[in-house]
């Protein structure tokens, strides 16, 4: 782990978690610099995630996530809001876990279902059944969550101050570590 009294925060959690929102409030908090690795990606690309996923497949994405995730993660004293299935790549869940304080924003999939309801920019979702498309991604994906996170929060109850309260809590209980 990169020792500094600054750590990385790293918010990990499935689509419609809040990792971006809680993100962008936590860096105002902090005064520190925000990063969404898909917005990155965005930017470095010059084109946005759906069409990715369509000119690249998942895994052309997913090494693009990677090289991001490798350069974020190498910065201190910043708020990372990571892409939900970052953690489907072995490499990343070491990175994060070894660079950063590492939060799992849990949310039930009902509440995921409802937050990304009318959200096109999702490729994932854009199927007939985005329910249990949503079920399937948190069965495969809530033990690498867990596995990577150094802390667990739950978002379900949509309360920013609280959630962040919680968050800011964790990061004081990693820095005394």
């Amino acid at each position: 782990m990169i020792e500094n009294s600054n750590p990385s925060l790293i918010l990990v959690g499935p689509m419609g978690a809040g990792k971006s929102t809680l993100g962008r409030h936590l860096s105002q908090i902090l005064d520190y610099p925000f990063y969404d690795s898909d917005r990155v990606i965005e930017e470095k690309t010059g084109a946005d995630i759906p069409w990715i996923f369509d000119m690249e497949g998942e895994a052309g994405f997913r090494r693009r996530e990677h090289e991001v995730i490798e350069e974020l993660t190498a910065l201190q004293g910043i708020v990372l809001a990571t892409g939900g299935g970052v953690v489907v790549t072995p490499e990343n869940r070491q990175l994060l876990h070894d660079r950063g304080c590492v939060v799992y924003l849990w949310t039930p999939v009902e509440v995921q279902l409802a937050r990304t309801r009318n959200d096109r920019n999702r490729p994932l979702l854009q199927t007939a059944d985005p329910q249990a498309r949503l079920e399937a991604l948190f069965t495969e994906r809530d033990p690498l969550y867990r596995e990577v996170a150094h802390h667990v929060v739950s978002t379900a109850s949509g309360n920013l101050k609280k959630v962040a309260d919680d968050v800011l809590a964790c990061l004081a209980s990693h820095r005394q570590g």
